[in-house]
């Protein structure tokens, strides 16, 4: 059986089986702001096959100069819906999951209820996080989280690394301490900036370059990642 030709060129560069794999493979994505939008994006034109979006959001207009879905005439409405139907735009095959919510204590075990390859964490709650971060832990699920990407300027400044060695972050350091707190053992994967963050008071400050930077550097992560498993 043929690809699709929308991934002709991705076949290209990996091979036709690796492809193939990347079309088995399950990735939910928490927090479809401008780090998670990016990734669902870049996931799916990817070729991922099974996307679950996790989100209990609406279109803001301050979300205009950042988020992918975001647009003029969408504002007010549903970023799950929004996406679902842009996800099914760019590949019909692929397989949305949609959870229109906000998730907390009383309800993160609904995540847990798939066969999940990798899981992306771009929230913005603490707590959620650390409930994230506990869950994969204990199911072995491979995950990456996004530390902060606001207040800063530039996006090379990221990197891949372990919550243990994350610097200039302070969402990672009040992470760092909850997981010390509970005596949490084991290695976790976040997106981090090395870069100290603006201090500009009670409002984040964000522009269109950084946070999409983010995203799309989880996404680099996670495919290579699949790729180099299958080898």
């Amino acid at each position: 059986m043929l690809l699709p030709k929308k991934f002709v060129r991705l076949e290209h560069l990996i091979g036709e089986e690796k492809v193939r794999d990347l079309a088995n493979k399950c990735v939910l994505v928490i927090g479809l702001g401008g780090v998670g939008g990016y990734s669902v994006e870049s996931l799916v034109r990817s070729g991922i096959g099974h996307i679950i979006i996790v989100d209990g959001d609406v279109v803001e207009e301050s979300n205009l100069n950042r988020q992918i879905i975001a647009t003029s005439s969408v504002i007010g409405k549903s970023k799950v819906e929004l996406f679902n139907k842009r996800i099914k735009d760019i590949n019909p095959e692929c397989i949305v999951t949609q959870i229109n919510k906000f998730i907390d204590k009383d309800n993160i075990d609904e995540l847990f209820c798939y066969d999940i390859d990798y899981f992306v964490d771009a929230c913005d709650s603490l707590d959620t996080k650390f409930l994230i971060i506990k869950n994969c832990l204990e199911k072995n699920i491979p995950l990456i989280s996004s530390m902060g990407t606001g207040n800063r300027m530039d996006p090379s400044k990221f990197k891949i690394t372990t919550l243990d060695k994350t610097m200039n972050d302070p969402v990672a350091r009040i992470l760092r301490k909850r997981v010390r707190d509970e005596n949490i053992k084991g290695k976790i994967e976040v997106l981090c900036s090395s870069e100290t963050p603006k201090k500009l008071g009670k409002m984040i400050g964000s522009n269109s370059f950084v946070p999409p930077s983010a995203g799309l550097l989880i996404t680099s992560y996670i495919i290579n990642k699949f790729i180099k498993e299958d080898k």
